[in-house]
């Protein structure tokens, strides 16, 4: 950061161009809406086209948010995204690496299909996405002011969850390893690499959760409370401004403590 810029600058993205995966709804429609806000051009992509296409069009009542519809869970997919950003952007300052989903299952049952779907979308789609992306990103990148890659973990990742997810909490772990190896191999382009675990917030893939159990939840919480999604937007702001660019490589809990405790 230029010292000129002084403290007004130091946590502002304006103008940034933006990417999060999975950008319409939970924890992606979060961070994409703060960035949106925040004045960066931001890029959103989901599975399905027309829930995309009607949060940008929301979205774009406050700024500008593009709609490029996706199915990450196939390298198709994610060649796909990449041509079609290519062709709107020359470079890319923030990818935030969301995009990604859950299954549940007794451990007698536990289906094949419940580690190939989580551990496609999850981790694999999170690596070659970041790797198709480097050369936009090593463009928008500079030593004051590296490119950004922001993977969404979780808690689950960091301690064993009481609910049988065993391969979503295994590639959430995996991803904040990856996010280490990541930022080693890519510092050296002005690319800083993070991760963020979420504690519980409100979204589709939690909602089962929260229904049944949100009052032992919030008990398990020192702070007292799930997540808002306030608490999601300033942590993605920060790890994507100047006031962030020499942390790499972190995996930072976004849980109001809950991971620190044993119960739930």
């Amino acid at each position: 950061m230029n010292d000129s810029n002084g403290v007004s600058s130091l946590f502002s993205i304006r103008g940034k161009i933006a990417l999060v995966t999975g950008g319409s709804r939970g924890i992606g429609l979060m961070i994409a809406r703060g960035y949106v806000e925040a004045g960066a051009t931001v890029y959103i992509t989901s599975r399905t086209a027309e829930v995309c296409d009607a949060v940008a069009e929301e979205l774009s009542t406050v700024g500008r948010c593009i709609s490029l519809p996706n199915d990450l869970s196939t390298m198709e997919g994610v060649e796909n995204l990449v041509r079609e950003i290519s062709e709107r952007e020359e470079e890319l300052h923030i990818l935030v690496n969301n995009a990604g989903a859950a299954w549940g299952e007794p451990i007698e049952t536990f289906p094949e299909e419940g580690f190939d779907k989580i551990t496609d979308l999850n981790l694999k789609s999170l690596f070659f996405l970041t790797r198709e992306l480097l050369p936009l990103l090593e463009k928008a990148a500079s030593a004051d002011d590296p490119a950004r890659v922001i993977n969404i973990g979780s808690i689950d990742g960091l301690r064993v969850p009481f609910v049988p997810n065993f391969s979503y909490a295994a590639a959430k772990a995996a991803v904040h390893h990856l996010t280490r190896m990541l930022a080693v191999h890519l510092g050296g382009r002005k690319i800083t690499v993070n991760a963020v675990a979420p504690g519980f917030f409100p979204s589709k893939m939690t909602r089962h959760l929260l229904e049944n159990y949100r009052e032992t939840f919030e008990k398990a919480c020192p702070l007292g409370r799930i997540g808002e999604p306030a608490d999601m937007a300033g942590i993605a702001i920060f790890l994507a401004s100047c006031a962030a660019s020499y942390i790499n490589g972190a995996v930072i809990p976004v849980d109001g403590g809950h991971s620190l405790k044993t119960e739930a």
